[in-house]
């Protein structure tokens, strides 16, 4: 039986009865919500699709530190690398070719651990509308980024759908998407949502899970969301949405690796970005550059939000052999790129970038396959910082 797959459900049930106590006897609960689903009995490991909070013993990190480790040992050929970097619009956008906006869920959780997404006074209203819907969103979630891995998105390859393709032609194109055309340059005075109090950056928005339970929650507000993707097919799916509403939101392809590229609106007038499963697509040298940029745009006291993939999440521990392409940093099947965080890597890398931390968790649960009477445990991080008020000058 695969260890990486299955566990031992009664050791499972053990560790999870062990830390249920401990949470009822001691503050040690993270301050975020992050499911409140605990398991306290062994018998109903299998009543739910997800428990949360869970514990690792030193014995499951060692496992999956070996896992991990063993299936990097193989990488890709370092002449073979740079296409997953220099071709990387070109993958996702064959993804969206392919699956259009049927792949992922919506992710109606977001107001739940981000209330951060409206202004301050709408923000007990979105949260009470949508504390219904917290666990099953949360699992709906969890299950498509799991079938990122597991499911349709192994067995698709897009590359051999698209032989025919000319590669250099539709790179180009879409690098030149990317990089904007003269309708995004930015006048100060004259943008899309110049009028707004509060404003919005979603990067990596894909085909707007995310965008449309934003955008339905701000249209009584004085918010203005903006989005881009460097998928110029991702884009066109969230114009093409019926709940698209350009008098609060704002969809454009851009590359966030560019350096050269511009925004539509001017440094210092966002109140939020959010990055939700896109930072781990990139790669992890460009990284710092790409946060770096975006927060040049956050006005003081502004904030960054932030859930992505953990170290040893079930997804990194199931890539075989050959997809490694540098330490904790893969290529799927089909040509699209997945690196793995730490606490401490996610901590450096928006403090570098000048902003302070509010939270920085790691969001440890086991995902259930009742079914197949199969276990998974899956990692993520998630976090919030701020750009800070410059000193006083008094």
């Amino acid at each position: 039986m695969n260890k990486v797959k299955r566990f031992s459900v009664a050791k499972v049930a053990a560790v999870f009865i062990r830390f249920s106590m401990r949470l009822k006897s001691s503050d040690s609960r993270p301050s975020a919500p992050l499911g409140s689903r605990i398991l306290t009995s062994p018998d109903d490991i299998f009543k739910h699709n997800m428990w949360d909070h869970v514990q690792w013993t030193e014995e499951d990190k060692e496992n999956a530190r070996q896992k991990a480790e063993e299936n990097s040992t193989v990488r890709l050929p370092l002449n073979e690398q740079g296409k997953f970097v220099t071709a990387a619009c070109q993958y996702w956008d064959m993804f969206y070719e392919i699956h259009q906006d049927k792949f992922f869920k919506d992710r109606r959780w977001l107001f739940l651990e981000f209330p951060e997404l409206l202004p301050s006074g709408e923000r007990g209203q979105s949260t009470n509308t949508c504390h219904s819907h917290q666990q099953a969103a949360i699992q709906l979630c969890s299950a498509s980024r799991l079938d990122t891995e597991t499911g349709k998105h192994q067995r698709c390859n897009p590359i051999e759908h698209h032989r025919n393709t000319d590669t250099f032609n539709f790179q180009e194109s879409c690098q030149q998407a990317a990089r904007g055309t003269n309708e995004a340059a930015v006048d100060d005075s004259v943008f899309p949502g110049q009028r707004a109090s509060f404003r919005i950056l979603e990067v990596g928005c894909g085909v707007g899970n995310s965008v449309f339970p934003i955008v339905n929650n701000i249209k009584e507000t004085d918010s203005f969301l903006y989005c881009c993707d460097f998928s110029p097919r991702a884009i066109q799916l969230v114009k093409n949405h019926p709940d698209y509403d350009d008098s609060v939101c704002h969809a454009f392809v851009r590359d966030i690796c560019d350096k050269m590229a511009t925004f539509p609106f001017p440094p210092q007038s966002l109140d939020v970005i959010l990055a939700v499963f896109v930072l781990s697509s990139i790669h992890p040298e460009r990284l710092q550059d790409v946060v770096n940029h975006l927060s040049a745009y956050l006005k003081h006291g502004g904030v960054l939000l932030f859930r992505d993939y953990g170290r040893y999440d079930f997804s990194q521990l199931r890539f075989k052999k050959g997809r490694c392409l540098s330490e904790n940093f893969y290529t799927r099947g089909d040509g699209t790129c997945v690196y793995f965080f730490t606490k401490e890597e996610v901590h450096d890398l928006f403090s570098k970038a000048g902003l302070e931390e509010i939270q920085n968790l790691e969001d440890r649960r086991l995902q259930v396959n009742r079914g197949k009477k199969v276990v998974m445990r899956r990692v993520w991080m998630q976090s919030k910082y701020r750009k800070p008020y410059p000193p006083s000058t008094s």
